[in-house]
């Protein structure tokens, strides 16, 4: 058989092998709307997004009944605030989900109605300011400074920590979020919260 004689073969030959590794060996693919037990699996010791919604809805929920609260609603025009990214302290690789996490307490704080939010977008190009940096990245050290330069009067910092033990069959992981609003003119905690988050292999 010459080579012209192979070259429909070989011209199909990508195209099957394609179908073949998309079927996924007879797997079947399924939408957490359509069974929504599949949200609700733990999949891992890492975040996921059961369990960030379940840690800001209580951290949240907190911040919602306290006094600080209730100074932000009685301030017209509302008061700027800046929401700092959170800070990860464990040795797990969770970054994407503090994205996440920073996104759902951005929108929160968005539709209460009571603090006008400084945009993300902002946030990044102020640090490169401060820092002197291109490619700068957030300081914990500088926060108030930043706050200052965004004209913001309060700040929401955050981080998560974690504490990891292992038996010989079993592991666990316990998470700890926690986040403080701070007056950025004389740097009092106005309010903090910390929330577990307990992960678990057996």
């Amino acid at each position: 058989m010459n080579l012209s004689s192979l070259r429909p073969f070989l011209a199909i030959l990508p195209l099957s092998l394609l179908a073949l590794t998309s079927s996924g060996c007879g797997q079947e693919v399924v939408r957490g709307a359509n069974d929504p037990s599949i949200d609700g699996k733990a999949m891992s010791t890492g975040l996921d997004k059961e369990d960030i919604q379940r840690a800001l809805h209580e951290t949240l929920n907190n911040l919602r009944i306290a006094p600080v609260m209730n100074e932000w609603r009685a301030q017209n025009p509302p008061p700027n605030v800046a929401i700092f990214p959170f800070q990860n302290s464990t040795s797990e690789h969770i970054d994407s989900m503090l994205d996440a996490m920073l996104g759902e307490a951005e929108t929160w704080l968005v539709e209460s109605g009571t603090v006008q939010v400084i945009s993300r977008e902002r946030q990044t190009q102020m640090i490169r300011e401060v820092e002197g940096q291109q490619n700068a990245v957030f300081n914990p050290a500088n926060t108030a400074k930043y706050g200052r330069q965004l004209g913001a009067k309060y700040l929401i910092t955050g981080k998560v920590s974690g504490n990891d033990e292992r038996t010989d069959d079993a592991r666990r992981v316990q998470y700890f979020l926690f986040l403080q609003v701070i007056e950025v003119e004389t740097s009092v905690i106005k309010w903090q919260r910390k929330t577990y988050v307990t992960k678990a292999v057996r």
